[in-house]
């Protein structure tokens, strides 16, 4: 081959954007796995369900000395890079009010605050961040100045990558949004990152034995007693959250362990095998999903990059899409990525144990967002949310709920009462307007000319049927005679 390689010009593109010497090892690893065919593809044959699982419940009494001290030598990792641009977002996710005004960034803050005051801890907030959301998210977190702990930074950068050309593996050109030319590489950055950014040895510095990893947009994830003293109390270097399936969890990652050497594994969706889809979303063979709360012995870790040269093995995940993501017609690009979770096959002692679904709140759909802002959950003082009723099933027509602008222009007064409500299934361009409550299992179709539609204010939308306004009150609704529709008060 003639001229540089596309591994030579990846390189030198990210060396000329500063990427740190550790970061640019990582990549070339995973450049030669990508290079050599590596898929990442985990088959079936070669795994088994996981079974061996503690159960946070024998962990949920108030917590003792033990588990005191070891949320004391605790620090909350965020992982806050994400800009919500599958909701139509431009900024860090994390600044989006989910609570009256309060942010996701403004929940966590006070969790951390009351956290802290609860147990006499330090307890510090560290957020990973990416070049795109790190001034504004630092910008809110001022308005918390006690949150600063003394020799711990409050954030450190996600690394970046190109995006390759699928046809040759060389870096992409896109001159419309150079910005668009690059990536992160997957959460499983969080090891590089912690260590090229210094903080990995400043959080050992500080006192700090142990890290609870989550995502910014996972509310559930607050700081915990009890957790911290069960992964302290298994002495293991690795732990993670994980919760039971439910027929709604049948995709996404879940752990397995693999039958070769007894490892506990992370699968993610892009490594099961298209034959393998069926057993893969069998709930009864594989119970638990990963819900992405995972807790780190930092002297382990170190260690552990030390002797890896600072490049863990972790899996490849070839994830493959457009170099601009709104446009399908633009060049297809190839993004080298790992998960952060598929570290615990790193560890031969890691530790797994099954937690309640009020430890994972995600946002990733306005779906998501309004089953959040609504009163199925309350917001504690000590900023936990906690619900009140068990959840209802979301479902917003995609064409009309899909970004936020287009959510909050559909619920100008707010979002609708969903404490009576079995399920919502909104299909079409309907409005809701102020005071609007939801009974029984509910569902709104498109009018026949498919133009837009209002909730009028004070309306009750039925499930299979019109709920009369009297009918609104504190005891569910039999709505199995009606028809289905909305009402004037």
């Amino acid at each position: 081959m003639d001229g540089p390689s596309g591994l030579d010009l990846a390189r030198d593109k990210m060396r000329d954007a500063g990427v740190p010497d550790v970061a640019i090892k990582v990549f070339e690893h995973g450049y030669h796995l990508l290079e050599e065919g590596a898929t990442g593809i985990l088959p079936e044959s070669d795994v088994e369900p996981l079974t061996d699982v503690a159960d946070a419940h024998d962990f949920d009494a108030e917590p003792d000395d033990a588990a005191r001290e070891a949320l004391g030598r605790t620090a909350l990792i965020k992982l806050n890079g994400g800009l919500g641009t599958s909701m139509g977002m431009d900024r860090a996710k994390s600044l989006l009010p989910v609570r009256g005004e309060l942010t996701f960034l403004d929940v966590i803050a006070r969790q951390v605050l009351a956290a802290r005051e609860e147990h006499g801890v330090r307890l510090p907030l560290v957020l990973m961040n990416s070049f795109r959301t790190r001034d504004d998210s630092l910008a809110a977190l001022e308005r918390y100045p006690d949150l600063a702990v003394d020799g711990v930074p409050q954030d450190f950068l996600q690394n970046r990558e190109p995006k390759l050309l699928a046809d040759d593996l060389t870096p992409v050109e896109w001159p419309q949004d150079p910005s668009l030319e690059w990536c992160p590489p997957g959460h499983g950055d969080l090891y590089t990152a912690l260590q090229s950014s210094g903080v990995l040895d400043a959080l050992r510095q500080a006192g700090f034995r142990y890290a609870a990893v989550s995502n910014a947009d996972n509310l559930g994830s607050a700081p915990s007693a009890a957790m911290a003293g069960w992964f302290a109390s298994t002495g293991a270097g690795f732990g993670a959250e994980v919760a039971r399936r439910t027929p709604a969890d049948r995709k996404g990652g879940h752990l397995v362990v693999r039958a070769s050497d007894h490892r506990i594994v992370l699968r993610e969706t892009s490594q099961v095998a298209d034959d393998d889809k069926d057993a893969a979303s069998d709930i009864e063979r594989h119970a638990f999903f990963n819900t992405n709360n995972l807790w780190l012995d930092l002297d382990r870790l170190a260690a552990l990059l030390e002797e890896k040269g600072g490049v863990l093995p972790l899996p490849l995940i070839r994830n493959e899409k457009t170099v601009d993501p709104s446009d399908g017609s633009s060049p297809r690009v190839i993004q080298i990525e790992t998960a952060m979770g598929a570290a615990i096959e790193l560890f031969d002692d890691a530790a797994v144990i099954e937690v309640g679904r009020e430890r994972f709140l995600p946002v990733k759909t306005t779906d998501d967002l309004l089953r959040l802002r609504s009163d199925v959950y309350a917001l504690g003082d000590d900023g936990t949310l906690r619900a009140t009723v068990p959840e209802p099933e979301i479902t917003l027509d995609p064409e009309h709920y899909r970004t936020v602008g287009a959510f909050d222009a559909h619920f100008p007064h707010g979002v609708p009462s969903l404490v009576l409500a079995e399920s919502l299934t909104v299909e079409g361009d309907w409005t809701f307007g102020d005071r609007v409550s939801v009974v029984g299992p509910a569902r709104l179709t498109a009018p026949d000319d498919g133009a837009p539609a209002t909730v009028p204010d004070d309306a009750t939308v039925g499930g299979d049927g019109v709920v009369e306004p009297e009918a609104k009150r504190d005891v569910p609704v039999d709505l199995s005679d009606l028809d289905g529709g909305v009402t004037d008060a």
